[in-house]
């Protein structure tokens, strides 16, 4: 079973690779996705594009769930840019931030992980569908994975006060 992508489903997936590859040095080189940074503008940037891109796309025809992901992603990135402007959050300020741009990293991946889970290899995908055993067990592990990850986060940002 072969899927082929259009060429907004092409241009989509070139588009999200961008962030994924930003936040994924941002995680590596700085810890959390910073804004003020190179890899943190791209990141944003490339958020933005990849979820605007998504709304042209839908194997069901209209809104899907990747779609409302999306927009949860652009919401909590837009949260984690509002929150250091809070003063009534106090010392909270940096964890929210810093859990609001993992946590739409976090939601970039997951219909990402599904698309890529039940359209590759091309000639024999690895899952039937988003709610295959594969795609559940690995969303599961990506789950484990932001938990920990934003867990440690955390104590870096405790330890450095």
């Amino acid at each position: 079973m072969t899927s082929h992508l259009s060429l907004l489903g092409t241009v989509h997936t070139a588009i999200s690779l961008v962030p994924v590859a930003a936040g994924l040095y941002s995680f590596v080189r700085h810890g959390s996705i910073e804004p003020s940074t190179d890899s943190g503008r791209i990141y944003l940037a490339g958020l933005v594009l990849s979820v605007l891109t998504s709304f042209g796309l839908s194997s069901t025809g209209g809104f899907n769930p990747g779609h409302a992901l999306g927009i949860l992603a652009l919401v909590a990135v837009g949260a984690s840019l509002l929150v250091p402007r809070l003063r009534f959050l106090g010392a909270l300020r940096p964890y929210l931030a810093t859990l609001g741009r993992s946590f739409s990293y976090f939601l970039l991946l997951v219909p990402g992980i599904a698309e890529t889970l039940t359209r590759l290899p091309a000639t024999q995908p690895l899952a039937q569908g988003p709610e295959s055993p594969v795609v559940r067990a690995t969303l599961l592990g990506w789950t484990v994975l932001f938990l920990i990850g934003s867990a440690l986060q955390a104590w870096v940002i405790r330890t450095r006060r």
